[in-house]
């Protein structure tokens, strides 16, 4: 027997570095990749004339497939990487054999959400993303006694936040806001799944964990006490742990 690699897909508005304190644990269990999304940390912005679409982020990661010769992975993402893994699997459902959905949703933006989407890419084109667009993020991102004791913390965020390319920041808001609804896409999926919230996540709560986890037969869910919306920062150990109790195994021939 041998597991699939896990893919694990960064929240907006970080990048890989959010998954530093689980990506060690984990990889001495399993093969770990953690890429930069486009545009976002070291993965450079394509110039195109194209309407920003999470379908041509998940061309990308389709793409990183293809280089790195894995025909089939257990894809994995946290928030708005949790969106972009449900992308993938509508583009090329074949290359999943397994999704870990970490404090995300299915829905799409509400009227009010893509207008707000639309608010920050022209802010962040206009002024960068010093200081405002980690101040307007935190209070969601983070659970208040994240933030009232773990100052570290909050701090590991935000220099993460502000040194994101003002490109990127814009590019990935207008691609957010026209994702289509996966409630479906996650029913008929038929791949094994592991959905894990933050007790205290107010961008996508346990009403919403909860509905994912539902439609998929099988699905496991966890809620991790005393957690925000960054649940593989704020409880590392708890993430890791629901991952390894989870994850499936698979033939090399399923590969």
């Amino acid at each position: 027997m041998t597991e699939l690699p896990l893919v694990l897909l960064h929240a907006f508005p970080l990048d890989s570095r959010m998954w530093n304190a689980v990506r060690e644990p984990l990889a001495s269990h399993l093969r770990v990749i953690t890429p930069d999304q486009r545009g976002l940390g070291r993965s450079p912005l394509p110039e195109s004339d194209r309407e920003p679409s999470l379908e041509d982020a998940a061309r990308d990661v389709v793409a990183l497939l293809d280089r790195l010769d894995l025909d089939r992975v257990v894809l994995g993402g946290c928030s708005m990487g949790g969106y972009l893994a449900m992308a993938v699997l509508r583009l090329a459902p074949e290359r999943v054999g397994g999704l870990v959905l970490i404090d995300t949703k299915a829905g799409p933006d509400t009227p009010e959400a893509a207008q707000t989407r639309l608010d920050v890419a022209a802010r962040v084109e206009q002024e960068g993303t010093e200081t405002w667009l980690a101040e307007a993020n935190l209070p969601n991102l983070l659970a208040a006694s994240t933030r009232e004791r773990r100052p570290e913390l909050v701090e590991t965020v935000r220099e993460i936040i502000e040194s994101q390319p003002p490109a990127g920041i814009s590019w990935t808001a207008l691609a957010l806001r026209t994702r289509p609804d996966s409630l479906d896409l996650l029913r008929d999926s038929g791949v094994p799944a592991l959905v894990v919230v933050g007790e205290e996540d107010p961008i996508t709560p346990i009403a919403a964990a909860s509905e994912m986890a539902g439609v998929m037969d099988g699905a496991t869910l966890v809620v991790l006490p005393e957690a925000g919306h960054l649940t593989p920062l704020e409880d590392p150990a708890g993430v890791v742990e629901a991952i390894l109790s989870w994850y499936p195994a698979t033939h090399e021939s399923e590969k």
